[in-house]
């Protein structure tokens, strides 16, 4: 039975633990605005975990672990974002996409990314060479050294986790 005015763990830990984390994230990031902003996201994301209240004996380790993960979403967002950036920048200013519709390829692409990463590293470089290089069945047999069945399994895996994004 918690008691009025006694701190839930987690505003505890917040307490305990937020400037040192903001500081961390201060120095790691280089910019005080996306260190508060992963912050912030580290404490909702542990609040939103059933981990949130059994933190452990190294609450630091704990938000650090959190933390970064947090902080490689956002190399990886920015680094797609700039990647998206500089295609656009070669198309007429006639054929570029209004800011809603950049927004919603980025957060497209940033699920794809996502998906992709959650994939086998065999299926998903299978996947790759067959949707972006185009190869054939074969093709991807010779240069993977796998069979074709081996392949068509693979691609199928690929498919399948996309189908259950959609």
């Amino acid at each position: 039975m918690a008691f009025p005015g006694a701190a839930s763990p987690i505003e505890a830990l917040y307490t305990d633990h937020h400037p040192w984390l903001l500081s961390w994230l201060r120095r790691r990031l280089g910019d005080a605005g996306d260190a508060a902003d992963l912050a912030h996201d580290t404490f909702v994301r542990l609040m939103a975990s059933a981990r949130g209240a059994a933190v452990g004996d190294e609450p630091r380790a704990f938000l650090t672990h959190v933390a970064k993960g947090l902080v490689i979403d956002l190399w990886r967002r920015r680094d797609l974002e700039r990647a998206y950036l500089e295609a656009l920048a070669h198309l007429p200013e006639a054929h570029a996409p209004s800011p809603e519709a950049q927004w919603q390829v980025i957060e497209a692409l940033l699920q794809i990314d996502r998906l992709l990463a959650g994939l086998a590293p065999a299926t998903r470089q299978v996947f790759l060479l067959a949707q972006l290089d185009g190869l054939t069945l074969a093709q991807i047999s010779a240069q993977m050294a796998m069979p074709v069945i081996t392949v068509r399994r693979h691609i199928h895996k690929a498919l399948v986790a996309c189908m259950g994004v959609l």
